[in-house]
């Protein structure tokens, strides 16, 4: 769309939002003069990236477009599609869109990032403009172009049919045997699952350096109350990290199992809601409904993406629900679980993120700084079976790092509870000395038994092993002893760097084919961010 479009739009919305003579109309233009100034936004920063690109020209093509490809029976594979190229390039990255008809192996072969979103039909079949797929690649790939490849894959099903996401996982396989590097692992999405659509949003901010990408659905949160919240890393390199306790008002919300997600509705910065009360000259207490939920307006704020101040104005005069009406919510955000429901409350591991303007992110900010204690934070757990703890008492290798350790903890609790003891943790962090998380209760673990053996590596201390990648190839000799005695492998941690890290040292140990087997089987897993 034209920056002349965009501005007819913008225009357009401020002169409805004025002239209308009642509140659903002036809502109304609020949200198209928000959208379309949004948009011109986007489009500046777009092409201000483009234009740095071009002057910097990268010989290793690493400002390439991704390529959002999707191969759709009904229309929802491309209606998903194209919301997650909208997403990316709302972020500022550069995106190629195209359905499997019109991909083909020279197009995926030149690509460096690719995401696909594919549908499966009938008792496990593509979809028909995906039929010609493996022709028209085979025939224009070589055995190792495709090695260059990061991608994700976002699987749709119906899980009441035998080959539930089938074609998702058969384009998984021929993608790994190419030698193309798994961002993370598939998203399956179960009959239009929102939790499971969350979770491929949360990969995208990931993907886009933590972009505020709005929720296509917005999740029904329970009340929390915060009751703990500890440093972890007094004097550290890093941004702080922080340990969370939260307990819910209703104690039937302590239902989850290890490997779970918390997904949390953040909080603007009190002091960003009382400055625009402020300027909109507007009595906070007023009694307004959001979310379907009585409150205050300065409650309700909190939870709403405001206007730029540039166009404060826009706002000027609404009633005060007809506001609330017209902003969109806050995006949420995910983070790993780290304790069990016998602990009586949920717990996370939560590192503060810092923009280059020094402001903290949004839900970061709102958990370790602006919540105060016994505030009630938006939160509800969402299933992640992919990342449940083995069922049977086979030995289980744990790698992470970073505030990844609160998933590994919460499956170590797991297996301790099972009576599993055959357990390895290999951990990265920053310093022994700062940043060893939770050091007292794995050693405690460890001298227990529940922990049969632990490997740290200190990034910052000299030495090896420097990262946690480079402990398990340390320690290949033993990691490939354990998987042959039916060890499974369960990562957690930074998707950036770390994850693919260790997935390609992995794959240089055991081999392309034994690790696709060990996926297929539920013995390679990961739960990453």
């Amino acid at each position: 769309m034209t920056r002349w479009l965009w501005w007819i739009l913008f225009f357009s919305g401020v002169a409805l939002a004025w002239l209308s003579h009642n509140r659903l109309g002036a809502a109304a233009g609020v949200v198209v003069a928000y959208l379309a100034f949004c948009a011109g936004v986007i489009g500046s920063h777009r092409r201000r990236r483009a234009a740095r690109a071009a002057l910097a020209a990268p010989e290793d093509g690493a400002d390439r477009p991704t390529l959002v490809a999707y191969a759709s029976q009904t229309g929802f594979a491309e209606q998903l599609a194209t919301q997650t190229a909208q997403a990316l390039r709302g972020a500022g990255m550069p995106v190629q869109l195209l359905s499997f008809a019109e991909l083909d192996g020279t197009r995926l072969a030149a690509c460096g990032q690719a995401l696909f979103v594919v549908s499966t039909t009938g008792e496990g079949d593509a979809p028909d403009m995906a039929s010609g797929f493996a022709r028209r690649l085979l025939s224009g790939i070589a055995p190792e172009a495709l090695k260059p490849l990061r991608y994700g894959v976002l699987a749709l099903g119906d899980s009441s049919y035998a080959r539930f996401c089938a074609f998702g996982h058969a384009l998984t396989g021929w993608l790994q045997r190419h030698h193309a590097q798994p961002l993370f692992d598939m998203v399956e999405v179960d009959n239009g699952d929102p939790g499971a659509l969350r979770h491929w949003q949360n990969h995208l901010s990931a993907l886009s350096g933590g972009a505020e990408i709005a929720d296509w659905e917005r999740p029904r949160y329970g009340r929390w109350q915060l009751v703990d919240r500890q440093l972890l890393n007094p004097g550290s390199q890093g941004q702080p990290a922080y340990h969370l306790a939260l307990v819910p008002e209703d104690a039937a919300d302590l239902d989850w199992q290890a490997g779970d997600i918390a997904e949390v509705g953040p909080c603007q910065p009190p002091e960003v809601v009382a400055r625009l009360l402020d300027r909109l000259a507007l009595d906070g207490l007023t009694a307004v409904r959001c979310d379907s939920r009585p409150m205050t307006l300065t409650q309700a704020l909190a939870t709403r993406l405001p206007l730029p101040d540039a166009h404060m104005e826009t706002m000027a005069g609404l009633a005060p629900q007809a506001l609330i009406d017209a902003l969109p919510a806050l995006p949420h955000r995910e983070y790993s679980i780290a304790s069990l429901p016998a602990d009586g409350r949920l717990e996370l591991l939560v590192r503060q993120t810092v923009h280059e303007d020094g402001k903290l992110g949004l839900a970061s900010g709102w958990l370790t700084r602006h919540a105060e204690a016994g505030a009630h934070i938006a939160l509800r757990v969402r299933v992640n079976r992919a990342f449940h703890a083995p069922v049977d008492d086979r030995p289980l290798i744990l790698v992470g790092n970073g505030t990844g350790l609160a998933g590994l903890r919460a499956l170590i609790k797991a297996r301790a509870a099972a009576g599993h003891r055959r357990n390895w943790l290999l951990f990265g962090e920053r310093s022994a000395a700062h940043d060893d998380f939770h050091g007292a209760e794995i050693g405690a673990w460890l001298e227990q038994g529940v922990l049969q053996r632990v490997d740290h590596a200190w990034s910052r201390d000299g030495g090896a092993p420097h990262y946690v990648q480079d402990a398990v190839r340390a320690h290949a000799p033993e990691i490939v002893d354990w998987v042959e005695q039916g060890a499974a492998i369960y990562v957690c941690g930074s998707l950036q760097g770390m994850a693919g890290d260790v997935h390609a040292v992995l794959t240089d140990m055991l081999g392309e084919a034994r690790l696709q087997r060990m996926v297929e089987s539920g013995h390679y897993r990961r739960d990453v961010y």
